[in-house]
């Protein structure tokens, strides 16, 4: 089944989808006054949904998807992890890189909905859009086995990673790193390396466009095996499928759980579909700050997600103390 979040006449609901054009709210059931509190009701939530798309009381009148406004399917998650560099196709580039799933967190904060503007500040720099699959999980995960893992996911949603390579070139050091020596724990080494932190190239206001649909995981088979198509500005940008992850899901989940405690409504989002159109155009192309909007991102099975996109200009605002000559 299909779950949204979403405003109507002044008030927020959760609701199931009765067709493309039509939601059913799901106000009527005391589990369901958010889509939190439904992940958290586990198979009796679902069931309860259910019984309700079985037989719907005669009062309850669909709403037309029309007529609504957009949440995210979870407007405030405990966390958001992101997975780095998960895609086949970034393979040739990499120098070096780790034999696991990398990640990082972006901030709730970051969160809008589909329909919601991308706010691109032209103090932000290069930024462009990754398109990705997110499962939002729906049991506590800690340690979970690989083959385990999937039995935690409640669903699945499209997510696009808004990145800002402009602000990540910015907040790049080389700089010596200082350690331990292994043969002699009194002393230092030092260790010449690249780093770069990822809260304002991933995580600044609008970073993290989520939905429309929260896809139950019964609805979706195999996760590992979805196709992803994003243009920008009505160019087709990426022609890929989740096929070509490096780390499956399963593993993906796993990985982190080993290291962040995974709880109920918590999104992974699984790394960037990029392979390049048949074109030639990439997602690196659509920098924000130069190509109009929108951004649309279809997933098998998911649906679409448009984001339109606003420029805002201006230089970046005062932020230092006036210090004494």
């Amino acid at each position: 089944m299909k779950l949204a979040t979403f405003q109507y006449q002044q008030r927020t609901l959760t609701g199931v989808a009765l067709d493309d054009s039509h939601l059913l709210p799901l106000d009527s059931l005391p589990c369901a006054g958010s889509l939190q509190s439904l992940i958290d009701a586990g198979a009796a939530g679902l069931a309860a949904v259910e019984a309700l798309l079985a037989a719907p009381p005669a009062a309850m009148q669909p709403i037309p998807v029309s007529e609504v406004t957009w949440l995210p399917p979870l407007p405030a998650p405990g966390k958001i992890c992101g997975v780095a560099m998960n895609n086949s196709a970034s393979n040739a580039r990499k120098i070096s890189a780790p034999e696991h799933p990398a990640f990082f967190l972006k901030p709730p904060s970051s969160l809008v909905a589909h329909g919601q503007p991308v706010m691109i500040r032209e103090y932000y720099g290069s930024v462009h859009p990754e398109p990705e699959l997110a499962c939002v999980i729906g049991r506590t995960a800690r340690e979970v086995a690989p083959e385990r893992a999937l039995e935690h996911v409640f669903g699945y949603t499209i997510f696009d990673d808004i990145t800002g390579n402009g602000m990540r070139a910015e907040d790049c050091f080389h700089y010596y790193a200082l350690y331990a020596r292994p043969d002699e724990p009194s002393g230092l080494q030092r260790v010449e390396q690249h780093l770069s932190y990822a809260a304002r190239y991933k995580g600044s206001d609008t970073f993290s466009v989520m939905g429309p649909w929260l896809v139950t995981a019964a609805a979706v088979p195999d996760p590992d095996d979805l196709d992803v198509v994003c243009r920008v500005g009505g160019e087709l940008v990426a022609e890929d499928s989740t096929r070509y992850y490096n780390f499956k899901v399963a593993e993906v989940l796993s990985f982190i759980s080993h290291f962040l405690t995974l709880h109920p409504g918590d999104v992974i989002a699984l790394g960037t579909a990029f392979k390049p159109s048949a074109t030639r155009k990439s997602i690196h192309h659509a920098n924000l700050q130069t190509v109009a909007g929108p951004i649309e991102i279809d997933i098998s099975g998911l649906g679409r997600q448009v984001s339109p996109v606003e420029r805002c200009k201006g230089a970046l605002g005062r932020w230092r103390l006036t210090r004494n000559a």
